[in-house]
């Protein structure tokens, strides 16, 4: 598959949306009906419209991935599921790694620690857990490992 990398257009909240939900459905099996429902909200209404994110696209300029990155932190990473198992992810992280200048910097990321796979993903691109949270950044009951790679 041909992919590039590209910072996001506003004619890429639509997709990338859908991208977001089924990434979630896909892995997230741990939230409430309630809390899906709320974040759904705030990630289409609020997070997508306003972020500088990264975007994979594939050859027809089509995204399959995006990126949030906040100096050296990734803030968001969701990958079509259709495209898991690609090397997608890990090109973004890649791509993270560069676009952040760490200059020996850890590149650090939030994971739910209840998304074994995304736990694992990371885990197998050389991240360590660095810390854990008993609650996401709302508040909501979903832990945090604060994963970090050098």
């Amino acid at each position: 598959m041909i992919m590039r990398i590209r910072r996001s257009r506003p004619a890429d909240v639509a997709r990338l949306h859908a991208i977001w939900r089924e990434a979630v459905l896909a892995t997230h099996d741990f939230l409430s009906a309630e809390d899906f429902a709320a974040i759904d909200a705030t990630v289409h209404d609020a997070y997508l419209p306003r972020a500088a994110l990264w975007v994979a696209v594939d050859g027809e300029d089509r995204p399959v991935a995006f990126m949030g990155l906040s100096e050296a932190h990734v803030d968001s990473l969701f990958v079509d599921p259709a495209m898991h198992g690609r090397g997608i992810g890990a090109a973004m992280i890649d791509h993270a790694r560069g676009a952040a200048g760490l200059g020996g910097t850890a590149l650090s990321v939030d994971v739910n620690e209840q998304n074994d796979k995304a736990v694992g993903f990371y885990a197998h691109l050389g991240f360590r857990v660095a810390g854990r949270s008993e609650r996401d950044d709302e508040g909501r009951p979903y832990p945090l490992l604060h994963m970090t790679m050098a």
